[in-house]
């Protein structure tokens, strides 16, 4: 037998309408043509699929057999292809990000939430891209999106600017550098710096400060969450640097206080790397969009 999913098609509509002159409705084509499918399946099959003189019509349990395969695999059959849809239309896809910022997360969250709601058909997932080597896992199609701050020239890759920071000092409001404008290269010598749990290229305060300057501190302590962090500078048991954005509210608070690194201060960019393929797909363009304009809000303390 050579069975077609238009002859299930058929199979389900006669069941469902209970005579050919409906079905053909149902399925928009003429009661000829229909009848002449009918005819064809059982020519194939070998055996009559309904009992021709029952009103309504029945399927027999050659036919009945047919009808279970049909309900069986119809829905798996038209939910793909809604999917499938969903994607030419841009309505739905996947969306894995892969984060090579480690403070990210607490920026990412509302980003996320409220793409959420706008996109509920894409599949979001995050994993922790210092973890794993995320710009080839990004070619290789296994994420879709790496937040980053150091953008590479690479093969169907895109680098999109989402915003810039600037790296500030962070000390309790007892420490001696407290009362500096701003802090340079020697002042952390003899420091216990708090840092991420992230190799030291990765960090701001080595990769654009201490490393070129040649200065080791005293003393580095990694700690995985940022209020922990702040609990411990504030308690003066070592210093950090932190994006400023993670620390707007510290300014406000009496136990901390920021300075800039450098009479002229520091400034990153954090980046979005995409396949160029991909990056004018709508919920991806869309995504940037509020990777962009939510840092801007946190900053204003709308969020």
């Amino acid at each position: 037998m050579h069975i077609e999913f238009r002859h299930l098609r058929t199979i389900r509509a006669i069941h469902e309408a209970g005579g050919l002159t409906q079905a053909a409705e149902l399925l928009n084509i003429t009661q000829s043509a229909l009848s002449h499918q009918v005819k064809g399946i059982e020519d194939q099959a070998g055996v009559e699929l309904f009992v021709r003189r029952s009103k309504p019509l029945k399927l027999s349990s050659a036919g009945q057999r047919l009808l279970k395969l049909a309900e069986k695999i119809l829905p798996e059959l038209e939910a793909m292809e809604a999917e499938f849809e969903g994607l030419r239309s841009g309505k739905s896809g996947r969306m894995h990000i892969a984060i090579e910022c480690h403070a990210c997360f607490e920026w990412l969250f509302p980003v996320l939430e409220e793409f959420r709601k706008a996109w509920p058909d894409v599949d979001v997932d995050i994993r922790p891209g210092l973890a794993f080597d995320a710009l080839p896992a990004l070619q290789r199609e296994e994420v879709d999106l790496v937040v980053s701050s150091d953008p590479e020239t690479l093969d169907g890759i895109t680098f999109s600017g989402l915003f810039d920071y600037e790296p500030v000092f962070v000390a309790s409001s007892q420490h001696p550098l407290a009362a500096k404008p701003f802090v340079e290269a020697e002042d952390f010598r003899g420091e216990l710096l708090i840092t991420y749990p992230v190799e030291r290229s990765r960090l701001d305060v080595f990769s654009q400060l201490l490393t070129p300057a040649k200065v080791e501190p005293r003393a580095v302590r990694q700690v995985e969450l940022t209020a922990v962090i702040l609990l411990l500078v504030a308690s003066n048991r070592g210093v950090a640097v932190l994006p400023d954005w993670v620390v707007r509210e510290v300014r406000y608070h009496s136990d901390y206080v920021t300075r800039p690194i450098t009479d002229r201060g520091l400034t990153r960019r954090l980046y979005a790397a995409t396949r160029t393929d991909d990056a004018t797909r709508p919920f991806v363009a869309h995504l940037l969009r509020l990777a962009r304009s939510i840092p801007v809000k946190m900053q204003r303390g709308d969020l």
